[in-house]
């Protein structure tokens, strides 16, 4: 990368007319824009970063890793970068680089992620051999700092990470760039849309080598953004594949003794529950509780202190409430148990026959994952406000009609919930409709979007580096 200024290198629009000419010289000129903004706000976003690590919201000791100073050597040889911003998608990230690490052994792999929450998981889960740091801010310096120390030879972006600094000056050093589960928000894409912003999506869209959509909807959103149709391909939607992370062994041990502890419960669980929603899964305890006093409600927080901040009120207005970070044994009356900790969700949804997925049950919310919960054979529920993954409900619904279950609200919910426990038949009728739906959507993903990396991204290797990587 040659200096850090505003000026803009030759030979990024090719020659000849027409509209699409046209539109990358605006789009030139709309991120000639954005790098002066963002090269001028450089001194204040440093300032917000150790305004970050002051709250706790940035790593004590890592977080110049965010100015793009690397806190790990660069080992010699061909290295990949995985970007994912948090540890839902550092999470569906690890199957893939586990599949190229085997079929490539001699590949370093670089693995950047932004939140805390994603750090704390990773770093005690990841193989050794992956290397994980905090990904850099898309200034013109903490890029160019960056790319310049990794040298990377391909970069792969999970989901809707587009950072204009990062894909135009990967692109200028001749570094191959695919998105893999990519997806565009309704909100996202309106504002790309815009006859501002469209010029230059279309200008970094036009930059990557390949690009898998994690559906045939965000895939057509993605060519109304102008990517050229040559580099979309499908591969299945990696969310389907996520492993178990970030259990240690006490958390282990801990969950097989919970098992034993609930075998004369009537367990439902509420996962990645959003502000305002556990007034609902809290309402819903009460009244089930009227009809089936056996009733365990498992809730877990999208956030820790969220899960810190419930169990303390429902202690203050007399509830018999556990924690699970303090690891004691269940009490007689206790009938909430309030999840605070990290990466342990796939292993809890083991301990119920019944899960609703959060972030989906109050307007603005967008939905979670809910393969995770039929991957454990449990009986699927969640909110009408499910987001971009109304394609995976609506793939497991087209499946089976009994994998997941929509509920509009409070007293569907609980009506649903009453009508499980009360009908043993449908309760395993629908948890086993979820399972097997699962594994036939999951089937192949990671396989398949290994062989379109291999021919887009692997293939343009030096031919020097591909004899020496592959088996």
């Amino acid at each position: 990368m040659v200096g850090l200024g505003l000026t803009l290198w030759c030979g990024e629009v090719t020659e000849g007319g027409g509209e699409e000419n046209r539109t990358m010289k605006k789009g030139l000129v709309v991120y000639k824009l954005y790098r002066a903004l963002s090269y001028g706000l450089s001194p204040l976003i440093h300032l917000h970063l150790r305004w970050r690590r002051f709250l706790g919201l940035e790593h004590p000791l890592r977080w110049p890793e965010r100015l793009g100073h690397p806190s790990r050597p660069r080992r010699p040889g061909p290295l990949l970068w995985f970007h994912a911003v948090s540890l839902g998608e550092g999470m569906i990230a690890i199957p893939v680089i586990k599949h190229c690490i085997r079929r490539m052994p001699h590949l370093h792999v670089l693995m950047t992620i932004t939140t805390m929450s994603a750090f704390e998981v990773l770093s005690k889960s990841l193989p050794s051999e992956i290397i994980l740091q905090f990904s850099p801010v898309d200034t013109p310096t903490s890029i160019h700092s960056f790319l310049d120390y990794w040298k990377p030879n391909a970069i792969v972006l999970m989901e809707s990470e587009l950072w204009p600094n990062l894909i135009m000056d990967a692109s200028r050093n001749g570094i191959t760039l695919a998105l893999l589960n990519a997806r565009i928000s309704e909100k996202s894409f309106k504002y790309w849309s815009g006859p501002v912003l469209l010029p230059l999506i279309s200008l970094m869209l036009s930059k990557f080598s390949l690009i898998v959509p994690l559906s045939t909807e965000q895939g057509i959103r993605l060519q109304l953004l102008q990517a050229p149709p040559h580099i979309i391909h499908f591969s299945g939607d990696l969310k389907y594949v996520i492993e178990d992370f970030g259990v240690h062994d006490r958390g282990r041990n801990n969950i097989e003794n919970l098992r034993v502890q609930l075998t004369q419960k009537k367990v439902w669980m509420a996962s990645s529950i959003h502000r305002g929603e556990e007034e609902i899964i809290l309402g819903v305890h009460f009244a089930l509780m009227q009809q089936q006093p056996n009733i365990l409600t498992i809730i877990v927080p999208r956030h820790l202190q969220q899960g810190r901040e419930i169990a303390r009120k429902l202690e203050k207005e007399g509830q018999n409430v556990l924690l699970r970070s303090q690891y004691e044994k269940f009490k007689a009356g206790t009938n909430i148990y309030v999840v605070d900790t990290l990466g342990e969700l796939r292993q809890l949804y083991t301990l119920t026959p019944i899960a609703v997925i959060g972030g989906s049950l109050l307007p603005g919310l967008s939905g979670h994952n809910i393969s995770e919960a039929a991957a454990a054979g449990c009986a699927v529920l969640t909110g009408c406000h499910v987001g971009h993954f109304s394609h995976m409900v609506l793939e497991m619904q087209r499946s089976n009609p009994l994998s997941v279950l929509q509920v509009s609200g409070k007293l569907e919910l609980e009506k649903a919930l009453l009508e499980l426990f009360t009908n043993a038949t449908l309760l395993e009728a629908r948890g086993r409709a979820a399972k097997e739906v699962f594994c036939s959507l999951s089937c192949g993903i990671v396989e398949k979007t290994w062989s379109l990396l291999n021919f887009h991204i692997f293939d343009r290797f030096s031919s020097e580096e591909s004899k020496s990587l592959r088996l």
